[in-house]
């Protein structure tokens, strides 16, 4: 804990003061544009990788990234489906992000069948993903890769079931992105929603 106690003697000093007019207009305004969905992954921090400010970034994050698909007439409880609604109905992002990355433990745990009877909750939050994905993969040693990729769009598409994200997708209001993030090399590619495949991150 010392080092984080001294992170935030660090951050009161040095760096609240350079940034007091930021903080200022923060406490009494809440517009960020864009929600991001990532990893609960330690590695993968979303305001470092899009260098945004504070106050840029609507995040949620879960493990393996996952968005349980909306269940009419379930009840509440669901804080990632309250956060979302939350983002895009109050808020009204206009872009949200499912961010996947390389190494995924979770994605990793279900490409390689590991046996998770020890850890119940986890198996039973990853049934929100499709391990089957995992299979098509050209290289055998791609499989993770590969699942991390398809899990990014099966993320969108359970994304898309939610009531508010459909209404703000059909008046135009909203766009949803799927990107995969590269630990090790620090690469962000962005896959097409509809087929997966690589493009060019928006200008």
């Amino acid at each position: 804990m010392h080092h984080l106690t001294a992170g935030v003697t660090r951050f009161q000093r040095d760096v609240f003061p350079a940034k007091a007019p930021l903080f200022d207009r923060l406490a009494h305004a809440h517009r960020p544009a864009t929600l991001f969905i990532g990893c609960s992954d330690a590695r993968v921090v979303p305001e470092l990788i899009t260098q945004s400010e504070p106050g840029e970034l609507f995040v949620i994050r879960t493990a393996g990234n996952l968005v349980p698909a909306h269940t009419p007439g379930a009840g509440g409880g669901d804080g990632v489906a309250a956060s979302i609604e939350y983002a895009v109905a109050v808020l009204a992002v206009t872009d949200v992000i499912v961010c996947g990355h390389s190494a995924c433990g979770a994605m990793t745990a279900l490409a390689e069948g590991h046996d998770l009877a020890g850890t119940p909750q986890v198996a039973d939050w990853l049934r929100h993903a499709n391990p089957g994905r995992a299979r098509p993969a050209a290289d055998a040693s791609d499989r993770v890769g590969a699942l991390v990729r398809s899990n990014v769009g099966d993320q969108l598409a359970n994304l898309a079931t939610h009531p508010s994200v459909a209404r703000a997708l059909a008046r135009q209001a909203l766009t949803l992105h799927g990107w995969v993030y590269d630990i090790g090399s620090g690469t962000v590619t962005a896959l097409d929603a509809a087929t997966g495949r690589p493009i060019a991150l928006p200008a």
